[in-house]
């Protein structure tokens, strides 16, 4: 398993879990209510340049531009491609 930010762009993965982040107390309950739940596919989509942030994601048919810091809160694991 790993976090968001350092996911493979276009590779699907499965939520696993959130995580409490002490300098962002707010962002494990704002995530949730966006839909950001265990058992949900995401994908990355890009990270801006320079620096990597923020990082665009697809959840469902929704697409969110995520801090770094956010998606160090994601906990994922990479999925099979379908086709």
């Amino acid at each position: 398993m790993e976090h968001l930010q350092h996911a493979t762009i276009g590779q699907p993965y499965r939520i696993v879990t959130l995580h409490h982040c002490n300098d962002m107390p707010e962002c494990e309950r704002q995530l949730k209510e966006l839909g950001f739940l265990p058992g949900e596919q995401i994908v990355l989509l890009r990270r801006a340049m320079p620096g990597a942030d923020p990082l665009v994601v697809r959840i469902g048919v929704s697409t969110f531009a995520l801090r770094a810091a956010e998606a160090a809160c994601i906990e994922v694991e990479p999925e099979p491609f379908d086709g």
